[in-house]
């Protein structure tokens, strides 16, 4: 009987080392990408789009501004906008306009997720709550901000206390709708092993919901904070009174008043600002964050 040959493969063989093949392939696919571009590349990628926007649109306003569109009380140039917004800055009046506004916003915007975390949790896992009280929350989302205002008027005068009434009111359906929506898209499965494990109604809220909830809750912060900014900008541009301080909104008021075009304008740009600023500070690492704990995203 002829000896056998080492170097013949059996089938055995071939179908364990295909095997092993297709199962590093799953593990490779399903472990997350850690390479990670060097942050001088992400930090480009993230700021050169944005200064190039910018640099379009100051050359564009420029031009504008120069063929005469618009007298130069209704539209300045840069360079005097600039001028002003710098006169403010070292003035020290832009940083406190922008801090009294900003301290509000934050304020209202805690005082909202507060109120609309219990009420999102509400509507989310009762049924007669939702067919309730859902559409009243849909519709106080599409409510402008400015209707509030006469109204907060009327039941606190004119104190911080209209002030919040109208940033919580702006703020809190938005919020809830959020959360709801968030909590809507949690597999049935999770709630199942919640209550194998005896959670009860508020273990399962604390411990399964709102963490699997997080990133439909976020998107609603996000918003919420959008509409309370909004609000409280509402709110300063129609009301004006030293027992309110002087925040963005009034610097803007003061530039109408005064017809002042690059005062007025140097305020727009500062609310802008802070928008933009909030979102990059606060919301964008909360978001990446997030994702990154879910294995959602991946080389940035």
């Amino acid at each position: 009987m002829p000896a056998l040959d080492d170097s013949v493969i059996t089938k055995e063989e071939v179908e364990r080392e295909d095997t092993a093949a297709v199962g590093a392939g799953l593990d490779a696919l399903e472990e997350p990408e850690r390479h990670r571009e060097p942050w001088w590349r992400r930090l480009g990628t993230s700021i050169v789009p944005p200064l190039l926007a910018l640099v379009l649109v100051l050359i564009i306003w420029e031009i504008v501004y120069l063929l005469g569109v618009k007298p130069e009380v209704m539209l300045p140039s840069p360079a005097a906008v600039g001028d002003e917004l710098v006169r403010l800055l070292q003035g020290g009046q832009a940083w406190q306009t922008i801090w009294t506004s900003l301290s509000r916003g934050l304020i209202g915007f805690a005082m909202a997720i507060v109120i609309a975390v219990p009420i999102g949790l509400l509507v989310a896992r009762f049924k007669w709550i939702r067919l309730s009280f859902g559409p009243l929350l849909s519709g106080l989302q599409s409510m402008p901000s400015v209707a509030w205002v006469p109204l907060a008027i009327l039941w606190f005068q004119i104190s911080p206390a209209m002030i919040y009434m109208v940033v919580l009111l702006g703020a809190v359906p938005s919020i809830a709708n959020g959360l709801t929506a968030g909590i809507d898209q949690v597999p049935p499965l999770y709630t199942r092993v919640g209550k194998v494990l005896g959670l009860g109604w508020w273990g399962q809220a604390r411990h399964v919901l709102l963490p699997a909830a997080l990133p439909g809750f976020l998107a609603g912060l996000r918003q919420g904070w959008a509409f309370s900014w909004r609000s409280l900008m509402a709110a300063e541009l129609i009301v004006t009174s030293s027992k309110l301080g002087f925040g963005l909104g009034q610097l803007m008021n003061q530039g109408r008043d005064l017809s002042d075009a690059p005062l007025l304008y140097a305020g727009l740009i500062l609310i802008f600002v802070v928008g933009v600023g909030v979102e990059l500070i606060m919301f964008r690492p909360l978001e990446r964050a997030i994702l990154d704990a879910r294995g959602l995203t991946g080389n940035r």
